[in-house]
């Protein structure tokens, strides 16, 4: 068993913190300062998003915001865009699944990071 204290978990802001890995999902701890963000951010995976603690806002594309702090939980799509802003000092959990999802660099096999490495080589010509 593993289990980690999410109010104290060692992680510095814009490093964030793996806590695990495994074939089904990716945990991690991550750390905002006021007025930080995660600019325009999207995932591969599910996407499931608690404030530990602080207060941040959550901003979709076509301007809808969300302010939440302590406790509350966001679930996004595969590629769902959203800005994530720190409106104070704010811990948070992203929990991905699946781990890697569809289309993440790490699920593609060797022949397909090739093909992926020839296209954009082929793209700056």
């Amino acid at each position: 068993m593993n289990s980690w204290d999410l109010k104290s978990v060692d992680v510095e802001p814009r490093e964030p913190r793996i806590l695990s890995t495994a074939d089904d999902a990716r945990t991690i701890v991550l750390r905002l300062l006021a007025g930080e963000q995660l600019q325009e951010h999207e995932v591969h995976e599910h996407a499931r998003l608690l404030v530990i603690d602080g207060e941040i806002e959550v901003t979709t594309p076509d301007g809808e915001r969300v302010p939440a702090n302590s406790g509350h939980m966001f679930e996004f799509a595969p590629a769902e865009r959203r800005t994530v802003t720190a409106t104070s000092d704010a811990r948070l959990l992203l929990l991905l699944t699946p781990w890697p999802g569809y289309g993440h660099p790490g699920a593609l096999t060797l022949d397909q990071k090739e093909q992926v490495r020839q296209r954009a080589a082929d793209a700056r010509g």
